[in-house]
């Protein structure tokens, strides 16, 4: 038994199902992410593990008590939202501590506790200020406070980096993940974006049309994801997938495909399964991460199993820090990540190296990762 669990826990409303039998075992301290596309039901789940939304069927138990039925109030949990849900008359100190106050906290627990909270979040000389004269990133903080100040078993956030620009968002991200460090806090916290679920979490929860696809770790969710919905969401850019023969030789297995000009191009993959030789003569989809198709000197060297294929680039886009390269491997489009001084030019045939201990293969008619 988790600290939160999720057993089975279905929402309909009249006769659609928003969410599927979803099982979920939260440990104390664990950043649990949940992650998925618009109306996923993501938003839905947070908010009957809140008690914003009611159950249909199954349970839900913080610390072994159910709270199925259980008034918000009465759950010992926190929740920031997108919108900061700010009281803009309050001063941020009289915002923070409000809670505490309808709770019949005594006046000098509680100015301790915001003491304590805004040192935390380094918003000491903004406890006077009123939420209108502060920045997104400022009110954010102050949304955070109020949550912490409470001291509850579990924080819940929903989308709460959405309304911030980019930079500010990076930011916001790396200080939670810091405050999550600091306090070994239980947190659940939705995005839809899937960079924001790999750097936060210890464990992922990707959702799509009311299902968990697949619960991990960030590594996990990334290297071995359980679908192609999980391989093609996960990830910037995303996994290339891409239509491959299966043919066995031996104890070798060859995922045989073609080049941009037709050519036929035969990569072996590093320790085939029983599962997969079974597939001898059939047609699969193969996933590989841009990172994990490259030039030759920049291909990673602690690979046994480096193959060549020799193609045209197509595009070539220069991102700093990285060049993302296209080309075409069985008649799709891929994208290479490559050195930022990788001299490649559109139009150019060149030599592109696949580390095949990163491939996965998936069935196409079941979309499932052949094991």
């Amino acid at each position: 038994m988790g600290f939160l669990d999720i057993n089975n826990a279905t929402k309909s409303y009249g006769s659609v199902q928003v969410l599927h039998e979803v099982d979920i075992e939260v440990e104390e301290g664990e950043f649990l992410v949940l992650v998925g596309p618009s109306g996923c039901g993501k938003s839905t789940l947070l908010n009957m593990i809140a008690g914003l939304e009611e159950i249909s069927s199954g349970e839900i138990a913080i610390k072994g008590q159910v709270m199925n039925g259980v008034h918000p109030s009465k759950r010992n949990i926190a929740m920031v939202f997108q919108s900061y849900a700010l009281y803009p008359n309050m001063t941020v100190g009289k915002n923070i501590t409000f809670g505490l106050e309808m709770h019949g906290v005594e006046k000098s627990t509680r100015d301790a506790a915001l003491g304590d909270v805004a040192k935390l979040l380094q918003i000491e000389q903004l406890l006077d200020r009123k939420p209108g004269q502060l920045s997104g990133g400022q009110r954010q903080r102050v949304a955070m406070g109020r949550a912490l100040v409470r001291d509850p078993d579990v924080f819940l956030f929903d989308e709460p980096l959405s309304n911030l620009d980019a930079k500010l968002r990076v930011d916001m991200r790396t200080e939670i993940k810091k405050l999550h460090q600091k306090l070994g806090t239980t947190i659940v916290y939705v995005t839809h974006d899937q960079i924001e679920a790999l750097t936060l979490s210890t464990r992922i929860a990707v959702m799509n049309g009311g299902y968990v696809q697949q619960l991990g770790t960030p590594k996990e969710i990334y290297d071995t994801p359980s679908n192609l919905f999980v391989a093609s969401f996960m990830g910037s850019p995303s996994m290339n997938l891409i239509p491959v023969t299966v043919r066995v030789e031996g104890n070798a297995v060859y995922a045989d495909t073609t080049t941009g000009d037709g050519s036929p191009a035969a990569l072996a993959f590093a320790a085939p399964s029983e599962v997969l030789k079974s597939y001898d003569g059939k047609t699969i989809t193969l996933g590989i991460r841009p990172e994990a198709i490259t030039d030759p000197e920049g291909a990673d060297r602690n690979s046994t199993h480096i193959q060549s294929v020799e193609t045209m680039v197509e595009v070539t886009e220069p991102a700093g820090s990285d060049t993302f390269v296209t080309c075409t491997l069985g008649g799709q489009e891929c994208i290479a990540r490559m050195r930022a001084d990788a001299d490649v030019q559109p139009g150019q045939k060149m030599p592109f190296t696949i580390n095949m201990e990163k491939a996965v293969p998936f069935d196409p008619e079941t979309e499932n990762r052949i094991a």
